[in-house]
């Protein structure tokens, strides 16, 4: 695979994963406020609410487990660059309050694939 191929599978594995990771955050009873949010630090990928908290999911995908979890790709960079569009996020927002939470969801599998995804959600994650 050329790098150009191989970065537009992981672009096109991503959006799968994200959009796997939202089909599930709705049916545990959390509304999609927005997805993909661009702040100057970043992106935040889902963004939900369940009743009165806001919930900010960062989703991480791979197709297998040759190159480690998917949970591997959360370094120290990644959680500061979240932290940072997180905070300011929340300062564009000043309806949220204090009622928010970090949520972490990886996936393994691959569209099209025979086998179910495998789905991990860690709640409150920092």
């Amino acid at each position: 695979m050329m790098a150009g191929e191989k970065k537009s599978y992981k672009k096109k594995l991503g959006a799968w994963g994200e959009e796997y990771a939202c089909t599930f955050l709705v049916n545990e009873g959390i509304q999609i406020m927005e997805r993909n949010a661009r702040t100057p630090f970043g992106e935040i990928d889902i963004i939900g609410r369940q009743n009165e908290l806001f919930v900010f999911v960062e989703v991480k995908t791979r197709s297998s487990l040759i190159s480690g979890y998917p949970e591997d790709a959360i370094t120290t960079d990644k959680i500061r660059h979240m932290d940072e569009s997180i905070n300011w996020y929340l300062e564009n927002h000043p309806e949220i309050k204090d009622k928010w939470r970090v949520d972490v969801i990886s996936i393994v599998g691959r569209p099209g694939s025979k086998i179910s995804p495998k789905l991990q959600w860690w709640q409150n994650e920092f």
